[in-house]
C-alpha cells in the first residue's frame, strides 16, 4: 500500500513539473546567457507541450508588436498562464500588454513598474 501511495505521488509531482512551462523552470533555476538557451532548447525538446505553449506565446507577442522589457514580461505570463487563450478577457491581456509596454519606455522596474501597471490597466478598465 505504501509503495502505490509512492508511486502515485511521484506521478502527480511528474505531471504537475510537466505542467510548469519551459521558461517559468529556467526562471526558478535562475539560468541566463548559454545556460538558459541549453536547458531551453533541452527542455522544449522533452516536452513538446511547453514549446507549443511558448510558440502560441511568441506568436501572440509578435501580434502585439511587444519588444524589450514589454515583451520579456507578457511572455513570462502568457507561458506562465497556460497560453494566449487562457481564462484572462482578451481586453484585459491587451491593456496588461499596453501598460506594460509604457512602463519599459518609462524603463520602470521594480515596485515603480507594478504600481504604474496596476494603475494604468484599472484606469483602462474604468475607461470603457
Amino acid at each position: 500500500m505504501k509503495s502505490l501511495l509512492a508511486l502515485t505521488l511521484c506521478a502527480v509531482a511528474g505531471f504537475a513539473q510537466a505542467a510548469a512551462s519551459c521558461d517559468v523552470q529556467a526562471t526558478e533555476k535562475k539560468l541566463a546567457g548559454a545556460a538558459k538557451t541549453s536547458f531551453l532548447k533541452k527542455c522544449n525538446a522533452d516536452n513538446p507541450a511547453a514549446a507549443a505553449g511558448n510558440a502560441a506565446c511568441d506568436a501572440a507577442a509578435a501580434e502585439k508588436k511587444l519588444a524589450g522589457a514589454a515583451k520579456n514580461s507578457f511572455l513570462k505570463k502568457c507561458n506562465a498562464d497556460g497560453g494566449p487563450g487562457a481564462a484572462a478577457a482578451p481586453a484585459a491581456n491587451d491593456a496588461q500588454a499596453s501598460c506594460e509596454a509604457k512602463a519599459a519606455e518609462k524603463k520602470l522596474a521594480g515596485a515603480a513598474k507594478t504600481s504604474f501597471t496596476k494603475k494604468c490597466v484599472a484606469d483602462a478598465a474604468a475607461a470603457k
